[in-house]
């Protein structure tokens, strides 16, 4: 059984689940906030950045919202912590720290 995974909440039961790697329904990502679990948490120095935007597209869960062309802050309720933009950030705009937030 195919379900769209956007019908799917906390209620659903393990039979009514899509078999693994089946995922039914597109562009769903925004609906799950998964920045939850994870330990470190980046952080941005704006007086450091200098709109590169090289952080952009490095990151595997587009946690870096851009808006007219610059870059805002991160989406931490989707960020997993995994560290890239700070390793591709030439400038040290971005480091690391643990924690949530």
């Amino acid at each position: 059984m195919k379900t769209d995974i956007r019908k799917q909440d906390i209620d659903v039961t393990w039979q009514n689940l899509n078999p693994g790697t089946v995922v039914t329904g597109g562009a769903t990502a925004p609906e799950f906030n998964t920045g939850e679990w994870r330990v470190n948490v980046p952080v941005l120095d704006m007086d450091k950045c200098k709109q590169c935007l090289m952080c952009v597209p490095v990151c595997p869960d587009s946690s870096i919202p851009v808006k007219n062309q610059k870059r805002e802050d991160f989406d931490l309720m989707h960020c997993k912590g995994c560290g890239i933009c700070a390793k591709v950030c030439p400038f040290g705009a971005i480091t690391m720290k643990e924690g949530d937030e």
